[in-house]
């Protein structure tokens, strides 16, 4: 972290989904989820510079995404309406995770846009108020706010701390986008799994991990089922949220290495370390 009292430079770090069971569907539509939560050490990185004139400005726009609506500067204007602060910022991303890869990369910079502004605007909100804030902008935003590995239920935003294996893994990303919508709205999902208990999930451990939308997915993408098939055959593989990104874990940064160099003849890829708190966590000394 590069840090004076007018600046401060901070990762966005990325989320796999090690397990996702969907056990219900509410009224409202929405999904309810059983999943483990893990970061990885693959991080988009934010800068914000301190303004007194309580405008907020992102510099480094996202082809696609409209200014107001990015979830960036709706964190930052949320943060600010809520707090009754005059001071605003000025905002850039560097990307490095890819957009709709099932990562959490908007979710994780709306966080790190909640906490880092909390910092800058010196606020002292804390984690409680903040994760409350970022619900509203998303279920997966409380679990980058709050920072740690966790077991998740709800829509997603019912967490309970946990410690996960720290694998080294290979993530790849087969170079399309995934329709989230389609595969909630898709009328082949599996959306009665049998709830389980978090001492069950853990203690039956990545051989009984599932993704309850992989089956789905596959079917509509073929080329990430081509990817995920590929990745079966050096160690077992799984899609992350509803992809397109997948992943498999490997025991050391060598092996994970080796089949990375492999997929990016095809594909792009990745090796991370799995982690049980967030960079962001470690950042801002939490």
């Amino acid at each position: 972290m590069s840090a004076t009292p007018q600046t401060l430079t901070l990762p966005a770090p990325a989320k796999l989904n090690r397990m996702l069971h969907i056990v219900g569907r509410r009224p409202d539509g929405y999904h309810e989820l059983q999943t483990l939560f893990q970061f990885i050490d693959l991080c988009d990185y934010l800068s914000f510079t301190l303004r007194q004139d309580g405008i907020i400005e992102l510099t480094t726009p996202i082809a696609g995404v409209a200014h107001d609506d990015n979830l960036i500067v709706r964190a930052a204007t949320l943060l600010q309406q809520a707090s009754g602060t005059h001071l605003g910022a000025t905002i850039s991303i560097e990307k490095r995770l890819p957009m709709g890869g099932g990562l959490g990369g908007g979710s994780s910079n709306a966080a790190t846009a909640l906490k880092g502004l909390d910092r800058l605007w010196q606020l002292g909100l804390g984690d409680t108020p903040l994760a409350e804030l970022g619900l509203a902008l998303g279920a997966d935003v409380p679990v980058f706010v709050r920072g740690r590995s966790a077991w998740a239920e709800g829509v997603g935003e019912k967490l309970t701390p946990v410690t996960l294996d720290t694998p080294w893994f290979v993530v790849i990303h087969p170079g399309i986008s995934v329709s989230t919508p389609a595969i909630f709205q898709d009328s082949e999902l599996t959306r009665d799994s049998l709830p389980i208990t978090m001492a069950r999930a853990l203690q039956g451990g990545v051989a009984e991990w599932r993704n309850d939308c992989e089956a789905t997915v596959k079917k509509r993408y073929p080329h990430i089922a081509e990817a995920l098939d590929w990745l079966a055959q050096h160690a077992p593989s799984r899609l992350t949220g509803t992809g397109a990104c997948l992943f498999a874990a490997f025991e050391s940064k060598e092996a994970a290495q080796t089949v990375a160099e492999l997929a990016n003849r095809r594909w792009q890829a990745w090796v991370a370390r799995g982690l049980n708190t967030s960079p962001l966590q470690d950042a801002l000394g939490c």
